[in-house]
């Protein structure tokens, strides 16, 4: 059954995040979306170096030191009538796993290209994974202002490595020092590219008009009348149904930086960005108007503000009216969650929610119940699927310098486990705590969160292990053979499940062979 208040109110949300490689341009994309919405008034220029304010979504100190996204950012503001919910994700290889789940929870994306680089191999991995999911996605080529590479060559290489049409939305007067701003397809207009104009640098001219002529030179109007007729005659238009299909990207040029090309890009998104999809769920599909509230946990981030210990976690809602101390159960466990304080987020700074729905991004702080994947619905036990564990590919031991601390390390490790950024595994054999990682930059920021949030100064040294594998089998005797067998590389992962950690991969695969009614999976499904 539909409400149609409920379904009405749900077609209004647009939830997209932003991917790239790192450095293309994101997170200051990010915030001039952000300050373009009104949701904030000053933007903050992302510099690894120096002292100048910091990107409002890159709130750990990590993250400031150094420039980049190692978590991922919710936040919410209006435009043009629609509710955005904006996810900024990791842009650094080693947290592609947070931003798989962050996908998850998403409509559609934003890709962002460095206009000198073209396509990158982090981008080639997360559009991969937006594939996987079918989300639709819209490219902002970023860095106009710099020196780039041909924009047809660009179109080419999105086409030809990620297999989808383009349809270009505005076109590229020039480059680097030479860059008058774009043409507006489908109209005789110029966005112009105005330095002077104050915090929005463009103006709309007509093509043709003397004011224009005064300040793009004719050689580079005759090259945009020839380069838009190749582009109308060789290019296909933007087509809703193909981009929402994810047959066909909009592909938008710009620059974040200067904030040019951002506000068209914003207009396109409340305009033409899907609504939110229905959800797939264990037992059935869920739609974005059902009146019954259900969502899932995403995301779960510690410490946002050192001063409190607290705990936030990130809840897609994928159906119904959340109200403030609305009472949810979570499927994993059967217990109430609680709803008192629930926040819309704006980096680090939060506002109460008094309603919201699907498509909205809520945040519900709670004392470790919630953990990442987590299914809550007002009654029908409902589990959604297609957020996945997966095996690290780096594994090391902890060394704590105080062994009298071993307890609050143990709860410390916890906390960081339930982020679903590292994986903790005890072994059966031995005291101390093995991390699992994808990326060796994981093991810094534990590192660093665990002494600021902790006071816990940590090292580690490799362990004898290259991977690890989680154990499953149909007859329970069977497993118990394997553990009891090969205790000495049994360990318990934090939900207690048994994990093989390999030596190598010859170790693994006669594990595999000296087992062969034990299943032992890279991947597995939260629950």
């Amino acid at each position: 059954m539909i409400d149609p208040a409920v379904a009405a109110e749900a077609a209004r949300r647009r939830t997209f995040a932003i991917i790239s490689h790192p450095d293309a341009g994101k997170t200051t994309l990010t915030e001039k979306l952000l300050l373009l919405g009104g949701a904030i008034h000053l933007a903050g220029e992302v510099k690894a170096k120096g002292e100048r304010r910091r990107a409002r979504s890159d709130w750990m100190a990590i993250e400031q030191q150094r420039g980049i996204s190692v978590t991922t950012s919710a936040m919410t503001f209006e435009h043009d009538g629609r509710v955005l919910n904006l996810l900024d994700t990791p842009g650094h290889e080693d947290f592609s796993e947070d931003t798989y789940r962050t996908l998850t929870a998403v409509d559609s994306a934003i890709m962002v290209l460095d206009a000198a680089k073209g396509i990158e191999a982090q981008t080639l991995k997360l559009f991969e994974v937006c594939r996987l999911r079918d989300v639709p996605i819209v490219t902002f080529v970023n860095k106009l202002d710099r020196e780039s590479l041909d924009p047809f060559a660009l179109l080419d290489e999105i086409h030809d490595k990620l297999a989808l049409d383009v349809a270009p939305m505005l076109w590229p007067v020039g480059m680097g020092q030479n860059f008058r701003g774009c043409a507006i397809r489908g109209t005789r207009e110029l966005l112009y590219f105005d330095p002077d104009a104050g915090a929005v640098p463009e103006r709309r001219l007509e093509r043709g008009t003397a004011e224009l002529l005064e300040r793009v030179p004719v050689e580079q109007l005759q090259l945009l009348d020839e380069q838009m007729e190749l582009v109308d005659g060789a290019l296909p238009s933007f087509d809703e149904t193909a981009y929402r299909e994810g047959h066909l990207t909009p592909v938008f040029f710009g620059s974040a930086l200067k904030t040019f090309g951002v506000r068209t890009l914003l207009d396109f998104l409340a305009a033409h960005a899907p609504p939110p999809r229905p959800q797939p769920a264990a037992e059935r599909s869920v739609e974005p108007g059902e009146p019954q509230v259900t969502g899932f946990v995403f995301k779960v981030q510690a410490n946002m503000d050192p001063k409190h210990r607290d705990r936030v976690a990130f809840v897609r809602l994928c159906s119904g009216r959340f109200t403030r101390g609305m009472k949810l159960l979570a499927t994993r466990d059967k217990k109430p969650v609680g709803t008192a304080a629930p926040i819309f987020f704006l980096a680090r700074e939060r506002a109460l929610v008094e309603e919201a729905y699907a498509g909205d991004i809520v945040g519900l702080p709670n004392h470790g119940q919630l953990r990442v994947g987590d299914s809550l619905s007002e009654g029908e036990p409902i589990r959604f699927t297609g957020l996945p564990d997966f095996a690290p590919e780096i594994l090391m031991r902890v060394r704590l310098g105080d062994p009298m601390r071993a307890k609050h390390l143990k709860k410390a490790l916890e906390d960081m486990a339930e982020e679903g950024v590292v994986r903790v595994f005890r072994p059966e054999i031995g005291a101390e705590w093995i991390v699992g990682v994808i990326g060796r930059l994981q093991l810094d920021v534990l590192k660093t969160r665990l002494l600021a949030e902790y006071d816990l100064p940590i090292d580690f040294e490799a362990a004898p292990y290259v991977t690890a594998r989680w154990c499953a089998a149909d007859d329970p005797k069977e497993l118990d053979r394997l553990l009891l067998a090969k205790r000495s590389s049994i360990a318990r992962d934090r939900d207690g499940e048994p994990v093989y950690l390999a030596r190598n991969a010859w170790d693994l695969g006669r594990v595999q062979e000296d087992f062969p009614n034990v299943r032992f999976t890279a991947i597995r499904e939260r629950h």
